[in-house]
């Protein structure tokens, strides 16, 4: 027998056999071995390169959980932008006009109106309940598809031809956080996972030397419920979003000090780091944090010389940055978002998450207009309007449109019926929700909400009907994308799910990949 060890006392030794000891040395000599093998004959993967022109691809990384997976069958699109109006934009007030609520407006509903059912009782959470309120703003039609939106998007309302609405869409909960995690999780408990990080989960990234999923909240602050939203869940902690600062450095303290370390040193440092960290990752299996960890250490190494240029708006011409209206401080910020996520995807980033709305000590600055409608509206309708046009645009124009899915929504609509006077409440019963490239038809109108949007009644869509059909639209079946946990295969759709037959088309039928 060979010993071990031998603790302090110099007693209570531990042995191995011989046979062991050799098995284990043999693996490492064995190892260095295979290694100087691979040396000579020029198949050990590349170090990184680092430069500009190192941002578009992968090459040389064999490790990292992003590398891309094969879909399950031909995808549509290669990438998601979901942009979220974090606070609750008011459906009847942007692209469901009712004609009913102007007929109606200032009846109260105690004895029912055609349309809403049952008794006319409307549930709402904040009380103060007045009558029906017709919309403050004016509605035209535009387009070839004749879609009615409201005056506040003037800018929108020229692509009404490329986006498809859904206005069936429905909740379970009249409440921000909840409603946040149902439709950024599909559950509205906390610790799910969410679309992002099943995506990333599914697909991996086409480029190793950015994150495979990039979250960029508002100037002002984060959304309600916070990072919870692009969390990972239960899956491997390297799929939870990695957000960007929307102003300065993307992540602080990217770069490296010259003063204290060279890209060298830096390299040393990073392997000598990762060798101790995996000695630990193998001592305790089954953990993902670590490994998330190692693996964000060794794409931060990466990104040093990618994220910087991907991120770099000042490379774009005058033209385009005004067409995301960055020459005007109203839409600036969020035009600024909207640019990062077009350079980002063109670069391979899986998945993009825009946030407009922030909680901001306690403050709320969303789209949660209780007070008064026209005034919230107004307000954050300027700021996302021309931004989000010029991203479809510049989409479209340079050939990206069909690779990538724009997702546009917020947690839930509004009520039909007036809160404080000129305010309305959180409606989970009805919302309208826009998607558009990755080959959807544009200028289609998906289910329809009652006769004053107080429900849908019409082809009702819930969050799990959406997620599926996005993740049809990437080469995924939601059926199959699970991750066993707790004694089952979980997914994002859970149980439920359906697609939607005019987003992914008649059949929803693909050709699986080998």
């Amino acid at each position: 027998m060979t010993p071990l060890c031998e603790n302090n006392a110099g007693n209570n030794q531990r042995y191995i056999s011989r046979r062991d000891f050799w098995f284990k040395a043999g693996m490492g000599i064995g190892g260095v071995a295979l290694v100087d093998l691979l040396a000579r004959d020029g198949l050990l993967a590349a170090e990184p390169a680092s430069g500009p022109g190192s941002c578009l691809g992968s090459a040389g990384i064999t490790d990292s959980p992003y590398l891309p997976k094969p879909p399950h069958f031909k995808p549509r699109a290669k990438s998601v932008i979901h942009l979220f109006m974090s606070g609750g934009v008011s459906h009847i007030d942007t692209f469901d006009y009712k004609p009913a609520l102007e007929k109606y407006h200032g009846v109260a509903l105690a004895g029912g109106i055609a349309g809403v059912g049952g008794d006319g009782e409307i549930i709402v959470r904040q009380g103060y309940p007045g009558p029906l309120m017709k919309s403050p703003f004016k509605f035209k039609q535009h387009g070839q598809s004749g879609s009615w939106v409201s005056e506040l998007f003037p800018h929108m309302s020229t692509i009404v031809d490329d986006l498809a609405f859904i206005h069936s869409a429905t909740g379970k909960s009249n409440d921000h956080v909840l409603s946040h995690y149902e439709w950024n999780t599909g559950m509205i408990l906390m610790g799910f996972p969410s679309v992002g990080a099943w995506v990333t989960y599914g697909l991996g990234s086409e480029n190793g030397n950015l994150p495979a999923y990039v979250v960029l909240y508002d100037h002002r602050g984060g959304p309600f419920s916070g990072p919870t939203n692009w969390h990972a869940g239960f899956l491997p902690a390297a799929y939870q979003g990695t957000v960007f600062r929307p102003v300065g450095d993307p992540i602080l303290d990217l770069k490296p000090d010259a003063q204290y370390s060279s890209v060298e040193e830096e390299r040393r440092k990073l392997d000598a780091l990762a060798s101790i960290n995996q000695n630990h990752a193998e001592k305790h299996p089954g953990v993902s944090d670590l490994s998330a960890r190692i693996s964000s250490y060794e794409l931060a190494y990466r990104m040093q010389g990618c994220a910087p240029e991907a991120i770099d708006i000042s490379q774009e011409s005058e033209e385009t940055k005004q067409l995301y209206g960055l020459n005007d401080r109203v839409t600036a910020p969020f035009g600024r978002q909207c640019l990062m996520a077009r350079r980002l995807v063109e670069r391979g980033v899986r998945f993009v998450q825009l946030y407009s709305g922030a909680i901001v000590n306690q403050n709320v600055d969303t789209w949660d207009a209780h007070g008064n409608i026209m005034e919230n509206h107004t307000m954050h309708a300027a700021e996302v309007d021309k931004p989000i046009t010029g991203l479809i645009t510049d989409l479209k124009r340079r050939g990206l449109i069909d690779e990538t899915v724009v997702l546009w929504q917020s947690e839930f609509g509004r009520m039909p019926v007036s809160q404080r006077a000129l305010g309305r409440d959180h409606n989970p019963g009805a919302q309208t929700v826009w998607m558009c490239g990755g080959g959807i038809q544009g200028g289609q109108h998906i289910g329809a909400s009652d006769e004053v949007g107080y429900q849908a009644a019409e082809q009702i869509i819930w969050n799990h009907d959406i997620h599926a059909s996005l993740l049809h639209l990437l080469g995924l079946d939601h059926k199959r994308l699970t991750y066993y946990f707790n004694g089952r295969n979980m997914r994002l759709t859970d149980v439920h799910g359906e697609l939607i037959p005019q987003i992914v088309g008649a059949t929803g039928k693909e050709t699986a990949t080998a």
